[in-house]
C-alpha cells in the first residue's frame, strides 16, 4: 500500500531479506514495531517501552535511534530521539539487568522514529547502508547518478531487456550497469551486505539458500547493452565497475562523443542517459572546451549540444526511443523535438523530468505529451 515517503506491505522475515536483496528502487527496508498516538515526550518513551526490543539485537550490541517528523508539535527532535533511547536502555535494565550501549556511527541496530502530528510509528532497519549502495561503484565521477534512480529510469521507460540499451553519456556506467543486472537477473544486493544480518532474527542458513538461489538465476541477456562517453578516463571507471557488479561480459563500454558515436546495435532499441548539465558538471559535446576532465558545450546552458545531439539522433537513430533526465523543462523545444512523454523525478535535491523522444528520421513529429 502506498504511503508518504514509501510502500506498506505485510510479509515475514523471508520478505524482509528478499526485499533488501531484490529491491532496485527502495532506500532501506524498515519492520514497523509499534504506532500509536503521543501528545508530549512521554508518551514516546511509553511507546518505545511497549517494543520487545530484547527480540530484535542484545546487550552486547549496539542501537542507535533516528527520529524524523512531519507536523510534529514536539519543539526538539533530540529531546524526542533521547526519550525514546532511554525507554530502550530501561527495558533491556528492567529484564536484563544491563542495557546495550549507543553508537551514533556504525550501530548494530538502528531504530527509526516517524513522529507525524498525532502518532508516532517506531521501525527497525534491516537495510544498514542505503540499498543505493549496491556494493560494486567505487569509481565514479563528480556527479554519479545514484543506482536506484538510474533503476526508476529504466522501470518508467518500461525497458526490460528485450531490445538492444545504449547510454551514449555513461559516465561511470551507473545506467548501463544497472541495465545489464536487470537483462542477466542480477539482485541489486547480490554484492554488499545488510543490518538484518546483525539482528537476532537473522538465520545465516537460511540467508546463504536465498543468496544461492539467486546466483543460480542468473540468466544470458536477450540484447546487448551499449555505454560510451567522452572522457576515456570514465570509460575506465565504468569497465572496473561493471566487472565488480558480475556483469563485465554484458556490458559493451567504449570511449567516443555522444555527437560522433552511431548506434551500436542493427537493431533499434533505447537511448537512456543522464547528459551533464548546469547543477552538475560541464555538458560532453564536441563543441566544448575542456571543464573539471569533462568537455563543455560553448553555450553555458548547454543549448548547442542538444540541438546538435538532437539532429544527429534523427539522422542516425531512427526507431530508437530516447529517454533523456534533465532538470530543463524547456529542453524539448531547445533540441526542437516533441517529447512523447514526461516522467517526474528527482536527482537529489534537483527537480527533473526524464522525456521520451521517439526517433523518427527526418522529423519531430509525435503524439502529445502527457504528465505521468
Amino acid at each position: 500500500m502506498p504511503g508518504r515517503g514509501g510502500v506498506h506491505l505485510r510479509g515475514g522475515w523471508r520478505e524482509v531479506q528478499l526485499l533488501n536483496l531484490h529491491s532496485r528502487l527502495a532506500q532501506r527496508v524498515l519492520v514497523q514495531l509499534a504506532h500509536g498516538p503521543y501528545a508530549r515526550e512521554d508518551d514516546l518513551y511509553a511507546l518505545g517501552q511497549s517494543v520487545a526490543w530484547e527480540e530484535w539485537f542484545t546487550t552486547k550490541q549496539t542501537f542507535k535511534v533516528e527520529v524524523t517528523s512531519h507536523a510534529s508539535p514536539l519543539r526538539s527532535l533530540n529531546f524526542a530521539a533521547l526519550r525514546i533511547k532511554d525507554a530502550i536502555a530501561d527495558r533491556f535494565r528492567d529484564r536484563a539487568g544491563e542495557r546495550p550501549s549507543v553508537d551514533t556511527q556504525r550501530p548494530h541496530a538502528r531504530v527509526y522514529a516517524h513522529l507525524g502530528a498525532t502518532h508516532c510509528t517506531l521501525s527497525i532497519d534491516t537495510s544498514g547502508e542505503p540499498l543505493f549502495k549496491r556494493g560494486w561503484r567505487e569509481d565514479k565521477g563528480e556527479a554519479p547518478l545514484k543506482e536506484t534512480l538510474a533503476a526508476a529510469m529504466l522501470a518508467a521507460s518500461g525497458w526490460t531487456g528485450d531490445v538492444p540499451l545504449y547510454d551514449p553519456c555513461c559516465g561511470s556506467g551507473t545506467i548501463a550497469i544497472e541495465a545489464a543486472q536487470i537483462a542477466c537477473g542480477i539482485p541489486p544486493g547480490l554484492q554488499r551486505r545488510f543490518a538484518f544480518e546483525h539482528l537476532r532474527p537473522h538465520e545465516p542458513r537460511a540467508w546463504a539458500d536465498l543468496l544461492a538461489q539467486a546466483r543460480a538465476a542468473r540468466r544470458t541477456p536477450a540484447a546487448p547493452v551499449f555505454g560510451s562517453d567522452v572522457a576515456f578516463r570514465m570509460v575506465d571507471f565504468a569497465q572496473r565497475n561493471a566487472q565488480r557488479a558480475g556483469v563485465a561480459d554484458a556490458v559493451q563500454l567504449r570511449g567516443g562523443d555522444a555527437l560522433q558515436r552511431m548506434p551500436p546495435s542493427d537493431v533499434p532499441g533505447v537511448l537512456m542517459l543522464n547528459p551533464p548539465y548546469g547543477e552538475r558538471i560541464g555538458t560532453a559535446g564536441v563543441a566544448g572546451r575542456t571543464q573539471r576532465g569533462r568537455e563543455r558545450a560553448q553555450a553555458d546552458d548547454g543549448a548547442d549540444f542538444f540541438v546538435e545531439l538532437a539532429t544527429h539522433w534523427k539522422r542516425n537513430f531512427a526507431g530508437w526511443t530516447a529517454w533523456v533526465l534533465t532538470p530543463d523543462l524547456k529542453l524539448p523545444s531547445r533540441m526542437r523535438l516533441k517529447e512523447s512523454r514526461r516522467v517526474p523525478m528527482w536527482n537529489g535535491p534537483i527537480e527533473c523530468r526524464l522525456f521520451r523522444f521517439d526517433m523518427v528520421a527526418g522529423s519531430a513529429r509525435t503524439r502529445a505529451p502527457s504528465e505521468g
